[in-house]
């Protein structure tokens, strides 16, 4: 491990190492109970590609990961999701590189009919390209800017009716029709007559009769 802190040194990514070791903090929650006590930064990645005592060395550095150069993970490779790790790479890992993955004229080795992915394009300044005059030539113009007020109420439109009537028109031909029949069934109720003789009062014959003793 002295020769691996020796070789950290010299390149100084030790310092990278320190800070690791100093951002170890237990973790918040129920974590602690489950085999993920601790929690720190990610150190440098070393990749080789014949391990000589290089496992071995760089073991017990914490948050130095070490990978083979045929078993490269992204998560290792960007962890997070984040390109830019501190990678150091052994030579022999290095021109071993080809060999795992290809080039863009020929296929990987370790892998079956692999190539490199290549660009869409062979240009990458794509300003250059939209303001070219062969482009510009068949691009039609702007529209009008249109100035859209974010800050204005949202209406409901099941209870506003006027932004209802621009959401869906049918919708005012469906209230006038609705309106139509509630005046018509007021104008039938009224005029039709109750059906039957009208109840009357009791007569006094069966109120003596009703409270006789």
């Amino acid at each position: 491990t002295k020769e691996a802190v020796a070789l950290l040194e010299a390149l100084g990514a030790y310092a990278d190492v320190k800070k690791v070791s100093s951002s170890r903090k237990l973790r918040a929650g129920k974590g602690k109970l489950r085999n993920r006590r601790h929690r720190q930064r990610r150190g440098p990645l070393v990749v080789y590609s014949e391990d000589n005592g290089i496992v071995r060395a760089f073991r017990n550095l914490a948050g130095v990961e070490v990978v083979n150069v045929s078993r490269l993970n992204l998560l290792q490779l960007a962890p997070g999701g984040h390109l830019g790790r501190f990678i150091i790479w052994t030579e022999s890992a290095f021109a071993r590189l080809d060999e795992v993955f290809g080039t863009f004229d020929t296929a990987a080795v370790q892998k079956k009919d692999y190539f490199l992915p290549t660009a869409k394009i062979s240009n990458p300044d794509v300003t250059r390209l939209i303001n070219s005059s062969e482009i510009q030539s068949v691009v039609r113009p702007a529209n009008a800017k249109v100035t859209r007020r974010p800050w204005t109420q949202h209406k409901n439109p099941l209870t506003n009716k006027l932004v209802l009537f621009r959401l869906n028109p049918y919708a005012q031909t469906l209230r006038k029709q609705e309106l139509r029949k509630q005046e018509h069934r007021k104008k039938t109720s009224a005029s039709q007559e109750p059906k039957g003789k009208p109840a009357s009062a009791a007569g006094e014959a069966f109120l003596n009769t009703l409270f006789a003793p």
